[in-house]
Order: structure tokens, then sequence, then C-alpha cells
């Protein structure tokens, strides 16, 4: 039952946001304060910011969901992020943070050319944007549940908080936010409900008293599932816009390098933990039809008030940094790669510009998010095209010099259109459209290359900025 408390609780916590905001608006004086913080991210602030972003709703709800239905093997799927995010961080991190850009289509477009950004900066704007929406989305199933307030309403408030700090302030504000609901993410779940609900269902031992061993064995979720997982996860945040976005903001190359490495290694605490959380739910209460509820339901069931409205603070916090991160990214392509850098010719945006299309991508998604209620299909497609598409281009544009814009273009076009046309033949949830999809990509990116003239070919973009 939630109480008065609770309420209290989440709406200090919503004050705190607004406030948030208000501190970005005045700190924010440029397209680079705006984008990325004006590149000036210290270890603490990135490690907070890059773990909040990518430890949304699926991250938090969903895998207490696989917890619920597959016990710790539901942990595969933010473990898969965390790995993405250890790459990342190891791996590309120092290149990215000298090329002095502000989105992967930019960095594509310096070494490929126009076309390149463009068709690039179509299928991230996209990804981006449905992240923003199944987001938003998952914010009123939390309120629905817990609250009993209705979706559309929820939305429409806690949708609304989000745009309103991210327009006012970019990426400031929500450097600030995520920093924020990192610190009530990490107490609400490790130190509240992840111990109190293990302890309630009769600790571990019980727990395996209660259910089958098959909860407790760490493939049970299915190996195939495993590798879907890592091709999707692993692969697609190593390559996301508003991972990248991220990266771009820390001060130094060893910031983004080591930070990412720490957040890598919360992200895998943190899917074991909700894994865990999942399972406890499953042994408390064992009836629920819909699995995406065993997070509000375990959480009402074992906390007391005010840990109650802390905990379900932290859901909104993990929900509300990843669809502020996916609005950002969506906003900030659209006005940097497609409007200022193709329509426009202006070569990159300006702070009113960056405003501009953060309001009217919020107020889309926002839009979007009424209208639709199961937007799955619609991520798998961007996922799909997101990894299928541009992995292999964008890690020949940082590692290859023999890669040339002809390689990536048609790349890009032809493994689209086969992922395009496998999720038809075969359905939106197979796993046969990203395994074809990176094959082709490689093939048909590494053999153009080699047939086009290495003239062709730009040199690598990397120029401090």
């Amino acid at each position: 039952m939630v109480s008065a408390l609770d309420y209290l609780v989440i709406g200090l916590y919503f004050a705190v946001m607004i406030a948030a905001g208000y501190w970005g608006l005045r700190r924010a004086r440029s397209a680079d304060d705006y984008l990325v913080a004006g590149r000036r991210l210290g270890p603490l602030l990135y490690i907070g910011t890059l773990s909040a972003v990518v430890l949304g709703g699926a991250s938090t709800i969903g895998t207490v969901a696989l917890g619920y239905e597959n016990g710790v093997s539901g942990m595969w799927l933010v473990f898969m992020i965390g790995l993405g995010i250890i790459a990342l961080g190891l791996l590309l991190s120092t290149r990215l943070s000298r090329l002095g850009v502000y989105t992967v289509s930019e960095m594509l477009g310096l070494r490929y050319g126009p076309w390149a950004r463009l068709i690039s900066a179509i299928i991230v704007a996209s990804y981006a944007l449905m992240i923003a929406v199944t987001s938003t989305i998952a914010i009123g199933t939390v309120f629905d549940v817990v609250l009993g307030l209705p979706p559309a309403v929820a939305i429409l408030i806690a949708g609304g908080v989000v745009v309103a700090y991210s327009v006012a302030g970019g990426m400031w504000s929500i450097t600030l936010t995520d920093f924020l609901q990192f610190c009530v993410m990490t107490v609400g779940i490790f130190l509240a409900l992840l111990p109190l609900a293990v302890t309630r269902a009769g600790g571990l031992s019980g727990m395996r008293a209660e259910l089958s061993a098959s909860y407790f064995d760490l493939t049970s979720i299915g190996w195939g599932t495993i590798f879907t997982y890592f091709l999707l996860f692993f692969f697609g945040l190593m390559i996301g816009q508003d991972i990248w976005q991220r990266v771009f903001t820390a001060r130094s190359a060893p910031v983004a390098r080591w930070g990412g490495l720490a957040a890598g290694l919360y992200c895998l605490l943190y899917g074991l933990a909700g894994a865990l959380i999942g399972t406890a739910a499953r042994a408390l209460v064992p009836d629920l039809e819909v699995a995406d509820n065993a997070f509000a339901r375990v959480a009402t069931e074992v906390l007391p008030a005010g840990l109650l409205g802390l905990v379900l603070a932290a859901a909104l916090a993990a929900v509300m940094s990843t669809a502020s991160a996916g609005l950002l990214a969506s906003s900030t392509i659209l006005a940097n790669d497609v409007y200022a850098g193709i329509i426009a010719r202006e070569g990159r945006s300006d702070l009113g510009e960056s405003r501009v299309f953060t309001l009217v991508v919020g107020v889309a998604v926002l839009a979007i998010s009424l209208a639709v209620q199961d937007v799955v299909g619609a991520l798998t497609v961007a996922y799909n095209l997101l990894t299928g598409a541009l992995f292999v281009p964008i890690i020949g544009a940082l590692f290859w010099r023999r890669a040339t814009g002809a390689g990536a273009l048609v790349s890009m076009l032809v493994s689209s259109a086969v992922v395009v046309a496998l999720m038809l033949w075969q359905g939106l949830l197979a796993n046969s459209p990203i395994y074809v999809g990176m094959l082709t990509s490689l093939l048909v990116f590494v053999g153009v290359s080699l047939l086009t003239s290495p003239q062709a070919a730009r040199e690598e973009p990397e120029h401090n900025p």
C-alpha cells in the first residue's frame, strides 16, 4: 500500500529533477555545453551519467521480469549491456574522445561523405526516438500499477518533466539528473529492495526450496537468447548515439576509458541484482499474469512506507534517465546532422536550433507514447537496423584506413534491406535478421571497399576539439 510518505518522497524526487533543469539552463551557454556538457566531466559525474543512461526500464523493470520468468539467468540482458560498456571504454573511448564531434553520423560523414551521414542519421535518430518512447511508456506502467494513476496521466506528468529539464539545460541538466538518479538507483535497488526481497523470500535457501532448480541455472534462459542479447546489446551499446554522446562529455581519454570500465562493472552487478529480485518475487507472488508487474508488486510486498517511495523513485530514475538520453540523442542527430549538416549546410547546429529540436522531439515522444501501447516491434526494428546496418561501417571508420565511402554506403543500404526483408518474412522477434544483417554488412563493406580505388577512402577523422 502506497502511503502519504511515499507520495512525498516521489514528489521531492520530481522537484529535484526540475531544479536540476533550472541549474542546467544557467550552465548551457553554447552548443558545446548543451550537447556534450562542455566536454568537462570528471570521473564521478561521468560514471554516474554513463551508468544511468544504459540502465533504463528494460534493465530495471525488464530484468526483474526476466528473473521472475527465468530466475538468475534473467541477468544476461544487462550483463551484455555491461560488457558492451566495458568494451566501449577499453577499445573505443580513447579514439572517440579525440574526434571532437557531436554524433555518430557526424563521424561517419567526415569519414565516408554526406550520404553516409544522412542515411546513418535517419537510422540512429529513429533508434534513439524509440528508446525515449519505450522508456516514457514504462513510466506510465510504474505509476499505473503502484500509484493507480492512468498511464496517460503518468506519461504527461513524468514525461513532461523529462522534456522540460532536457529542453532547458540539455546535457548539463541531464548529467546532473543522471548522477542523482544513479545515486537513487544504487540505494533503492542494492541497499533496499534486493536485501529485503531476498530476506522476505526466505533467503537463498528458502528460494531454492520454493522454486525449481532451473531458477538457479545461469543458462536456463537459453543459449540462443543469450547470443541474441550479445549481438543486440553488446554491439548495440558500443555504437548508440545516446552512449557516444556521454563519451564525448568526458574531459579526457583516461576518464572515458576507466569510467567506462567502472560503469560496465556496475551494470554487471545491477543485472544480477535485478534477476535475484525477480527470483524472490516468484517465490513471494507466484501467480502474476504479467511478469512486467513483478517489480512493482514485490516492492509493495516487502518495503515499508518511505522506502517504498524511494524504490519507486529508483525505478522512475532508471526509466527517466534513459528517456532523456534518447530524447537528446534523437534531437541532436536531427538538428546537427539532418538540418544543420545536410539541409541548411551550416556544418553544425547552434544552441537555439538544438533547443528547438529537443522541444519538437520531446513533444513527438509524448504524443507517440500516448498513442502507442506496444512498441516492442518498433524498438526491435530500430535495434536490428542500428546493429545490423551500422556496426561494421562504424568500426571500419575507426580502425580500417582502407575502408571507403562507397563500401560504407552500399553496406548500409544492402544490410538494411536484408534486415527489413527478414523481419517481414520471419517476424520482428526472429533472431536471423540481426545475424544475417551483420554478416551481410561485413561482406559487402569489405568487398566494395577493396574494389573501390584507395583514393576514395578519406583519412580517419581524429581532431581534437
